[in-house]
């Protein structure tokens, strides 16, 4: 696939935790988020500690866990021209699955903001068809940003 044309894109990012600052700018993030975007967007990417993860997975999705990452798309269902969503990523967890993948903290997190970009865009790997789809497009995303495949 040639390189993903540039969507316009409005992006907020907030360091509620702030411990990745430092490796995930807002260039950085900006330019992994573009890479995976098909459409316009107006996007809050928030990174938090694994208590606000908890307590958002809990509040919105009922399970009492901090996740890697979450999504709350607001557009995926609708004829809206533009996509709207906000994306958390949780350091925490995000952390312990790098070193326990065996990955850099910042390959992780940028595999995480592209699945979590992707969720905003009405992807989703409930069943297998769907995951393959959205695993192939993660993998061919990435790949254009240099990243190597992130399910070997």
């Amino acid at each position: 696939m040639a390189t993903s044309p540039k969507h316009k894109l409005n992006l907020s990012v907030q360091y509620a935790d702030p411990r990745l600052k430092e490796i995930l700018t807002r260039p950085l993030l900006r330019k992994t988020i573009q890479a995976a975007l098909f459409f316009p967007a107006d996007l809050t990417l928030r990174i938090v500690d694994a208590n606000e993860g908890r307590s958002l997975n809990h509040d919105y999705r009922g399970k009492d866990y901090a996740t890697n990452v979450l999504t709350f798309a607001y557009t995926e269902d609708s004829d809206a021209e533009v996509t709207q969503a906000d994306i958390i990523l949780c350091t925490d967890v995000l952390e312990k699955e790098a070193q326990e993948q065996k990955k850099s903290v910042l390959e992780h997190a940028q595999h995480l903001v592209v699945h979590g970009v992707l969720h905003a865009q009405g992807y989703d790997h409930e069943i297998d068809e769907e995951a393959e789809e959205m695993e192939a497009l993660e993998i061919e995303i990435l790949a254009e940003l240099g990243l190597a495949n992130p399910y070997n």
